[in-house]
């Protein structure tokens, strides 16, 4: 009998990276998955990935940043399967510019806060009272190590990962009493296809180099499998984290143990 038998889960992001990992991981366990992502072909192909392996998975497609996508989101799980109990909000913005604070270009904050702050919000503000309606709930925001401590061209990206912790905290609060938890992973260096987009940006024709590099800042010494952030995230949505709400992990191989 898996630990999350009955249960249904949304995992926006969930076609790719760390959103199928923890997908794949809830469907071992005997979650009901509804997978959304903007792009229809990878979320058709990982939910057909996640039918093949024997899991109960839905693919919706869903740009985050936009209310109503957020809220079909939501109703259509609810229903085709009668509940919400779990939610990870993993979407982020493939695309990270990255720039000194003065280059970024207005366009491309607004565009960043818009998925990676504002669309955790919006699935705040629709998944919550579906889990009201169920008697309890989970929630876990994947943030990233930047949440945590700034970090040099990421200005867009850094602001929007700070402000989803306090989002996040204020939820927690808020919703505490009534049997929804919400928690904070922040993943370090993980072996995504934002994070090999970066390598390439940093280091154009030759990404291994700016792995290297990235390498060399991880007291693990090495970029994390997105395997071992869904064990981190399945554990906070499970009931042995039944008496953790608004905490903030990191998941990062060690890289933000010595940030002031």
């Amino acid at each position: 009998m898996g630990m999350f038998d009955g249960r249904v889960a949304i995992i926006t992001g969930g076609s790719s990276g760390i959103g199928l990992a923890t997908a794949k991981r809830l469907c071992r366990d005997g979650a009901r998955v509804v997978i959304a992502a903007r792009g229809e072909a990878r979320g058709q192909e990982a939910e057909r990935a996640l039918r093949a392996e024997g899991g109960e998975a839905w693919y919706v497609p869903c740009d985050v940043s936009r209310g109503e996508d957020v809220r079909r989101l939501v109703d259509t799980a609810v229903e085709r399967y009668g509940r919400l109990d779990l939610a990870v909000n993993n979407a982020a913005l493939a695309d990270v510019p990255l720039a000194l604070t003065c280059d970024v270009s207005e366009e491309d904050f607004d565009r960043t806060l818009a998925v990676d702050l504002k669309g955790v919000w919006l699935c705040l503000k629709y998944q919550i009272p579906a889990m009201l309606r169920a008697g309890k709930g989970a929630i876990v925001n994947v943030s990233s190590v930047n949440g945590m401590m700034p970090t040099p061209y990421g200005s867009a990206y850094t602001t929007a990962k700070h402000g989803l912790h306090g989002l996040s905290r204020t939820a927690a609060l808020e919703y505490a009493a009534q049997g929804i938890r919400v928690n904070v992973v922040c993943p370090g260096a993980h072996r995504t296809p934002m994070l090999e987009g970066i390598f390439e940006k940093m280091s154009p024709g030759n990404p291994a180099a700016a792995e290297a590099a990235y390498n060399a800042r991880i007291p693990a010494h090495r970029v994390g499998d997105p395997a071992e952030l869904a064990e981190a995230i399945c554990w906070l949505l499970s009931d042995a984290a039944s008496y953790v709400t608004g905490s903030i992990m990191a998941v990062d191989g060690g890289m933000s143990a010595g940030a002031i």
